[in-house]
């Protein structure tokens, strides 16, 4: 497995793909980035076309173990962010 892309990695090939200059592309990525966070925060879900759709589920309240001292201990609901990835990002990757 290789390393992942960096920002500034993603932010060359931005500028590059949309002919632009790397603080056009910096800022269109911030604000991609800010749009998905505001959104999902807000409870709704972002479909990405070809990539995939990012939401966030509440998970319920459980009993959970400290792995160090064994102790059980109730751990209250929470959210988490989730990713289902799409079909034609799965199938590039699989060739």
């Amino acid at each position: 497995m290789s390393k992942p892309l960096t920002k500034s990695q993603l932010v060359t090939e931005l500028a590059e793909v949309m002919g632009s200059d790397k603080k056009s592309a910096n800022a269109a990525l911030d604000a991609v980035c800010a749009v998905i966070t505001k959104e999902v925060s807000n409870g709704n879900a972002v479909s990405l076309p070809g990539v995939g759709k990012i939401f966030s589920r509440e998970r319920p309240a459980r009993i959970v173990r400290k792995p160090i001292t064994g102790e059980r201990i109730h751990k209250e609901a929470d959210k988490v962010v989730k990713m289902t990835i799409a079909k034609a990002l799965k199938e590039s990757v699989n060739g």
